[in-house]
């Protein structure tokens, strides 16, 4: 089968695009044939070997997935061949970013029925990350106030629409090339951080502080104060510690996306029921993901893309 993997860490040039032995699914597991796998930022990450993540050389990138089961290992129950699923796969593990790919089968949902199940492969790590970082690290409520930093991604917009209709009041902060996109995502105050300092611009404490952009340590130290006593400040930038405030008993939490299909069965059906819609910014085949990810790893934004093998 086709696939792109690595064998050993470094930049862009470590990714192979050829054939490869096709696996078969063991005890507890199912094999799928991709329909599509997603780019994320963490894939760069461990391909260059700078995120802990202790992989096994070689590596195939890619563990948000969607596709087609075609084969079941012993043991598993609940899935048939012919379903069509979307999974979180084990980040340590072979990735979907070839023409098949096996992996437990308890990562697995059924996939939206109202969307592409290529476009599909989009969505589970960052609704995931969305919801963990609102509701199971932050604990959030209806009637606070939540202030995102970073509303403009995917994960942001996300986090938006589940926490509006969780009845927590969103203030955002996007520049213009993303305002509308935060503003149809739902945000109740929209925070352009291009013109307008943060700090002076919310009137409130807030309850949770989300961050999802690279700021500076010392900015994101100052904005801490923002928080009410009491409150949490939640961050999905792994290579930096989330600030707190002992004194005023506000706590910090970094995240780590965790598999949960009980949860992302849950994000799924509301995606078919219209509560959150997939973003896709473009589609590209397998062979051109060395290419990719050497756009990422310039610096250039590459949005939401997924791979079909």
């Amino acid at each position: 089968m086709k696939a792109v993997r690595f064998h050993e860490v470094g930049g862009p040039e470590v990714l192979q695009y050829g054939e490869i032995e096709q696996p078969v699914p063991g005890a507890g597991q199912v094999r799928l044939r991709v329909a599509a796998s997603a780019f994320n930022a963490a894939d760069n990450g461990m391909r260059a070997g700078f995120l802990p993540i202790p992989i096994v050389l070689p590596h195939v990138p890619g563990y948000d997935v969607s596709g087609t089961i075609d084969a079941i290992g012993e043991g598993v129950e609940g899935f048939a061949v012919g379903d069509t699923v979307i999974g979180f796969l084990p980040m340590a593990e072979d990735g979907g970013a070839a023409e098949y790919v096996v992996a437990p089968a308890e990562v697995f949902v059924a996939a939206p029925t109202g969307v592409p199940l290529a476009d599909a492969a989009a969505f589970p790590s960052v609704a995931l990350t969305a919801r963990q970082a609102l509701f199971d690290d932050g604990d959030l409520r209806a009637g606070q106030r939540l202030l995102i930093v970073g509303a403009g991604g995917v994960v942001g917009k996300y986090a938006i629409a589940l926490a509006t209709r969780a009845g927590a009041y969103v203030i955002a902060t996007a520049s213009p090339r993303s305002a509308d996109a935060v503003r149809a995502a739902g945000a109740d105050e929209i925070i352009d951080h291009t013109e307008t300092v943060v700090l002076d611009a919310v009137s409130e404490p807030v309850d949770m502080l989300l961050n999802l952009a690279p700021i500076e340590p010392d900015e994101f130290t100052a904005l801490v104060r923002l928080v009410r006593d009491g409150g949490v400040v939640v961050s999905t930038t792994a290579w930096m510690p989330a600030p707190d405030d002992a004194e005023r008993n506000v706590r910090s939490v970094v995240v780590f996306v965790r598999t949960d299909a009980e949860k992302l069965a849950e994000l799924v059906s509301l995606v078919d029921s219209g509560a959150l819609r997939l973003e896709v910014t473009r589609r590209i085949p397998l062979e051109e993901l060395p290419a990719l990810h050497a756009e990422a790893a310039a610096g250039r934004i590459v949005g939401k893309v997924i791979v079909v093998p």
